[in-house]
């Protein structure tokens, strides 16, 4: 009997490869991984959010047992070692470029963050590194400090950096300021709206680690780091960095434990170690402790925004104005400058039509830790603005809010369609995905529930966000002339082995994302390999030929098309040796999962005969065809990919405590083609549970002298599961028209779409005591100060 092999190929919902190794405890991580002569280091950091450095005595802590170095910033100078480098330049609304002023690996002369390396203890123990690195002693000379975006541009703040006047990185401004004049001074209703969007901890599973190799007879060195993306780590700290060949630094990122962003960074502490190894010709390992990696880890979001949307008689759009100010932190991060301009206000016309828009983002240093990509990075922002101010103008205007919505849409016959602010859309059907999650979450049904609700004390509420975000992040010549000093392209080499098992080679990192699966279904499904015969090779400078890495949902988009071009040479290339093995013209050789056929007959192949003639070439046309079967290809999109999706949120609010329980969650997204459906399930559930917390509970809090309020999990709240809903997941499919595969992205849809629906829920929950908005976190207290100051202020 023969049994046939069940489908794994694109649409198939197969069980994560990876998984098994996980759960049975046999990942690697870089902190499972242990060097011969390892040494460890421990990091010095200031307490202090502003201080000059007088004086760095280490002569105790060079004495202690088992102490093999101290370096501190002057040392690193002595030596010429580079800053970290930002990797994307922005320009001033003059032409004129962004302020960008060093930032040491070590600091040198002044400390500018709570958290800012001092000084780095080498010793055979990390125990013994902390204890010499708690003997130095550090002469500080504390300083004012400016630890928000207004504080930072009031008249005669402090200055960050003598090089940053006003604290002002940068003031970009984008779209038609004339046009939108005009706009306003025939509109028929302007509705103005203020938001903070707070600041997050991404706060991985897996804190950051590193661990520096070097090799004295080659003179290489090998960095093994918690990155999701190991080629942009090499190329920046090679060359800006540690000033040495890229051909002389290896850098592995083996199993990674969670990124959402903090992960793709360059960080000192890669280049502390690598640089420290070769100074004391050991390893040297570090890896950060929770409550450091709150002081160490690039936070996300916090901008401050005013908006203004100008609307016809007919409640139809007619403009949009925004002023935002966006929080670099003391240094720019790795792509830190292209979040709050290129990532959020070319996405400020959402799912409407909106005839002009016209944005202004003033990014401001301040005595904070750096602020750089989130999950979703600017889309999450440019979002939760949109979608608050939909609700806002609907109840000003006196329209339903679903109606509002719906007369503003992007018409499906609109496509491709030109926003005023630089993008162009491919392709969507925003009023199916809606009608989709309308009817998926029984909105027509939610006053009875509400009543039901409110017969128990409790306050009923139901909020919804339409969204679109723009993803896979690329192409090359579009992020470069958007100051973006690295293309975006990504590569696939794909090594079909004698035997007809293959390996694939990608530049595209895992870190959660299910990659060896899903990669593995698209061989599956276009060379008929199964997904248990197909390996997944990532995260290593020296055996994958190059790759930008993975964030901004590129992974399947960009690094997923390229393994689709270079495996359309290998069927190619397995035509011509077909033809010879059949007798045939190459013309006539058909390819299908797995088989060459002779159009019209019954001869055939299977692509392990043609592999193994590749190989052991005693019957192959050699001098026609190279020996082997193996093929690279390089994809460099035409756009961005554009996911959208309508998320729908129900909250319970308990008039008592002020809690607010989000009791229903339906999720309806258009992710393009979907390659697994089980994954992309789970990758929006996780986005949800995060747009979940910054919604309701997240915020990191600085006080007035920048020191980290919420610095632990003690005072930072996180989702658990009692705060998580079920979360009815489902795709309405429209298909990107410029990539190869039609696929969009899902890895941050989950956290774009949730925020703005859960606070538009929780404003609709307190709809009978006059709320118009409420700021993230929408905090049980914040909540309980609402009911009840309204309470007292009507007795």
């Amino acid at each position: 009997m023969n049994v046939v092999a069940p489908f794994e190929g694109i649409g198939a919902s197969v069980r994560r490869k990876e998984d098994f190794r996980f759960l049975q405890g046999r990942g690697q991580y870089t902190d499972d991984i242990n060097r011969p002569g390892q040494t460890h280091a421990y990091i010095l950091r200031s307490p202090h959010a502003h201080a000059a450095i007088r004086a760095i005595d280490a002569a105790a802590a060079k004495a202690m047992p088992g102490v093999k170095a101290v370096f501190t910033g002057e040392d690193m100078a002595a030596e010429n070692i580079g800053g970290v480098p930002c990797g994307w330049q922005i320009h001033n609304k003059d032409g004129t470029p962004m302020a960008e002023p060093p930032h040491p690996v070590i600091a040198i002369g002044k400390v500018r963050h709570v958290g800012d390396p001092v000084a780095v203890v080498v010793a055979e123990t990390r125990a013994q590194a902390r204890d010499a690195a708690e003997a130095i002693v550090v002469d500080y000379d504390p300083l004012p400090a400016v630890a928000t975006t207004e504080a930072a541009i009031a008249p005669g703040a402090p200055l960050v950096h003598d090089g940053a006047p006003g604290n002002l990185c940068y003031d970009w401004h984008i779209g038609d300021k004339a046009a939108l004049d005009a706009a306003f001074a025939r509109a028929a209703r302007v509705v103005k709206f203020e938001t903070t969007n707070n600041r997050l901890v991404p706060n991985a599973m897996e804190p950051r680690a590193a661990i520096g190799e070097f090799d004295a007879m080659g003179g290489d060195y090998t960095l093994y780091t918690t990155s999701q993306n190991p080629h942009v780590i090499r190329l920046l700290m090679g060359a800006f960095v540690l000033h040495i060949p890229e051909s002389k630094l290896r850098v592995v990122a083996p199993d990674v434990g969670g990124g959402f962003g903090s992960k793709i960074y360059h960080y000192a502490e890669e280049a502390i170690v690598t640089w420290a190894a070769a100074k004391v010709k050991r390893p040297v390992k570090w890896t950060a402790d929770r409550t450091e990696s709150f002081m160490s880890d690039a936070h996300g979001r916090d901008h401050v925004t005013r908006a203004e949307l100008a609307l016809d008689p007919d409640g139809r759009i007619l403009g949009l104005r925004v002023h935002t100010l966006a929080n670099m932190g003391a240094y720019l991060s790795t792509f830190a400058p292209c979040v709050p301009t290129y990532l959020y206000a070319t996405l400020l016309a959402g799912v409407y039509t909106t005839p002009v828009i016209y944005a202004e983002v003033k990014a401001v240093f301040t005595n904070t830790v750096p602020v750089d990509a989130y999950r979703g990075a600017g889309r999450p922002e440019a979002t939760y603005l949109l979608e608050r101010l939909m609700d806002v103008a609907a109840r000003e205007a006196g329209l339903d809010r679903v109606e509002f919505r719906r007369r503003n849409f992007i018409p499906v016959d609109a496509f491709p369609y030109q926003t005023p602010v630089a993008l162009q859309y491919d392709s969507g059907d925003y009023v199916s995905t809606l009608e989709q999650a309308l009817k998926t979450a029984d909105w027509a049904g939610f006053e009875a529930r509400r009543a039901a609700a409110a017969a128990q004390g409790k306050l009923r509420g139901i909020g919804i966000s339409t969204y679109l975000e723009a993803c896979g992040i690329a192409p090359s010549a579009v992020v470069g002339s958007l100051g973006a000093r690295a293309g975006l392209y990504e590569v696939g080499t794909i090594r079909v082995h004698p035997t007809g098992s293959v390996t694939v080679l990608t530049g595209a990192h895992s870190h959660g994302q299910g990659h060896e699966t899903t990669f593995a279904q698209l061989v599956a499904d276009k060379l008929g390999v199964p997904v248990a015969n197909v390996d997944i090779v990532h995260g290593d400078t020296a055996k994958v030929p190059f790759g930008m890495g993975t964030y901004g949902s590129r992974s399947l988009a960009v690094g997923g098309s390229a393994m689709d071009k270079a495996m359309d040479k290998i069927i190619a290339k397995g035509k011509r040796i077909a033809a010879h093995l059949m007798e045939a013209s190459v013309e006539d050789v058909e390819f299908e999962r797995g088989t060459f056929r002779v159009a019209g007959t019954d001869r055939t192949k299977s692509l392990t005969d043609i592999s193994l003639a590749a190989y052991v070439p005693h019957n192959y046309p050699i001098d026609e065809i190279e020996p082997g079967l193996e093929e690279t290809a390089f994809y460099d999109p035409k756009n961005f990919t554009y996911p959208g999706g309508c998320h729908i949120a129900e909250v319970e609010i308990d008039r008592e405590t002020g809690e607010v329980a989000v009791v229903k969650f339906t999720a309806v997204d258009d992710v393009g083609r979907v390659i697994n459906p089980m994954i992309v399930e789970g990758q929006v559930q996780g986005g949800v549970a995060q747009g979940i917390g910054q919604a309701l509970l997240e915020s990191a809090v600085y006080d007035a002298q920048g020191q980290l309020l919420s610095g632990s999990m003690m005072d930072y709240a996180m989702p658990r599961a009692a705060h998580l809903p079920p979360v009815g997941v489902a795709t309405h499919t429209t298909l990107c028209t410029h990539n190869p595969l039609g696929v969009k992205g899902c890895g941050e849809v989950g956290a774009i779409g949730s925020p703005p629906a859960v606070i538009n829920a929780v404003v609709d929950a307190l709809r009978d005591f006059g709320v118009v908005h409420v700021e993230m976190p929408a905090t049980p207290a914040k909540i309980w100060k609402i009911i009840h100051g309204h309470s007292m202020a009507a007795e």
